[in-house]
Parts: C-alpha cells; sequence; structure tokens
C-alpha cells in the first residue's frame, strides 16, 4: 500500500465547466492536486478560483504544447508543433529520441510564457506535468525536466503503472522515468490512471499520483477513464480510502537518483 496518493485533476482552466467540476471535487475532497492550462479560455477564472477556495500549493501548470494557440512565438512558427494558422498541431512521433537545438530554445520559450502567465495571476504552480502526456516524448520531457529543476517543483513522471505496458513500452517508460528523475530530481515514484487504479495492484510503498480527469455524475464524480456511470469516488474509497491524500506543494518529494528504476 502506498504511503501517500496524489489525486490530481488535469485541464483546470479549460472551460467553465471543468473548472466547476474541479473545484466541487477539491470542497467534497475528492482531489488533493489540480493542474492548470495557461492558454486556455477559462485560465484567468480558474486563477480566481483557486484564490476564491485557498487552493495555493495544491494546483500546478499542465504544460500545454498541443491544444490551442501558444503563448510565445517562435513555437507557432514550427511546423512540428503548430498548423499555418499557430495554432497547435503537434507533429513529433512519440518516439522522438532528439530535437535540434532551436526548437529546444522554443519550447522553452514556450514554458516560461506559461509559467510567468501563471505567476502574474497570482499562482505559483506547484508541479508540472503536460497536456496529453506530451512530456512522454523523450526530448520534450528532458526540456521539462530541466524547467522544473531550475524552479524548483516536483516533475509527473510518465505513467508506470498498468495492464497495457508491454516489454518495449515499459523499458522505455523506465528509460525515460530514469532520465527524468536525473534531470527534474523531485517526483513521485508512481504514476497510474484511474483505469489502472481499479485493475492493477497497487504499489507496495511510496507516493502513488492518480491521474484524473473527473466529470459530473448526478451527485457523484465519473471520470474520462473510467466507464460510464462508474463512481470515481467510489473507486477511491475502495482502492486507497485508508490512505492519506497529499499535494506535489504540501510533501516533500524523493529526490531521485541517476540508478533509481
Amino acid at each position: 500500500m502506498p504511503n501517500r496518493v496524489i489525486v490530481n485533476a488535469d485541464d483546470f482552466g479549460l472551460n467553465r465547466e471543468k473548472n466547476a467540476v474541479i473545484v466541487r471535487a477539491f470542497r467534497c475532497g475528492l482531489i488533493s492536486s489540480a493542474t492548470l492550462m495557461a492558454n486556455m479560455p477559462a485560465f484567468a477564472q480558474a486563477c480566481a478560483l483557486i484564490h476564491a477556495e485557498g487552493l495555493h500549493g495544491r494546483v500546478g501548470l499542465h504544460v500545454n504544447l498541443t491544444h490551442g494557440r501558444p503563448l510565445s512565438e517562435t513555437i507557432a512558427n514550427l511546423s512540428c508543433f503548430c498548423d499555418a494558422t499557430g495554432e497547435f498541431h503537434l507533429r513529433l512521433p512519440r518516439y522522438r529520441l532528439w530535437l535540434g537545438r532551436a526548437t529546444r530554445a522554443a519550447i522553452d520559450e514556450e514554458l516560461e510564457a506559461q509559467w510567468q502567465r501563471c505567476l502574474y495571476h497570482g499562482v505559483r504552480p506547484s508541479h508540472l506535468d503536460s497536456h496529453q502526456h506530451v512530456h512522454n516524448i523523450w526530448p520534450v520531457g528532458e526540456q521539462l525536466a530541466r524547467f522544473a529543476a531550475a524552479r524548483g517543483v516536483p516533475l509527473r513522471l510518465a505513467r508506470n503503472l498498468g495492464n497495457n505496458l508491454g516489454p518495449i513500452k515499459r523499458l522505455f517508460k523506465s528509460l525515460l522515468n530514469r532520465r527524468l528523475r536525473q534531470l527534474a530530481g523531485r517526483c513521485a515514484e508512481h504514476v497510474c490512471t484511474t483505469a489502472d487504479l481499479r485493475d492493477q495492484p497497487l504499489p507496495a510503498q511510496g507516493t502513488l499520483e492518480v491521474i484524473a480527469h473527473p466529470c459530473n455524475l448526478d451527485r457523484d464524480f465519473g471520470d474520462a477513464y473510467l466507464a460510464p456511470g462508474e463512481s470515481l469516488a467510489a473507486l477511491l474509497e475502495r482502492r486507497l480510502g485508508n490512505v492519506p491524500r497529499t499535494a506535489y506543494g504540501i510533501v516533500e518529494m524523493p529526490v531521485g537518483s541517476p540508478g533509481s528504476p
């Protein structure tokens, strides 16, 4: 059984409906953390809710390189990230292992722009992760890890629990996570989706992050990873009812080493 769990709701700021669900989930104690999309239409409202609900230290940056318009100029002109209109339209293969210096600099510029927009609205992100798991692309993950280390915040590892991780994919993610730990320094040891939580054995110890996308289910909550009508609240209670919930900005994350698995 893990020592503690971070139940993180992605996509805070995507739209007003998502914001309302996430705030209700915080109020009910369903989630303990969320991550904020700095380039989305409901971002400013999400920041206002963070202040009103006292959620500082519980909200990170959901780095977005795949949806909407970027906040910086250089990346908008890169065809591997954006289309001719300047909208994000990622064309990088998932197993790309290298990016040129100019492309990495453009990613850094966009990371800085999204980070600074959070600070401008009075929110200092507690940690980093990414929309649509784009930092699972090796060189993109390296840039996020370096950025997280420079800002002194933890980074979400690539998902490392799940029954659809075959030998090659599991090896790739193990090597990627080792690299992310080397560069970022602080990470939760285990990461899974709500479907993994339902179907997989729990880790014996350490910190587990559960990636959630909660939605309304009458007075209950469902989740995008679960079957229609399946209760996220019941799942969390059944699998993790006795495990303390925390957030990246509250608990000290373990520091990884080059030899970490």
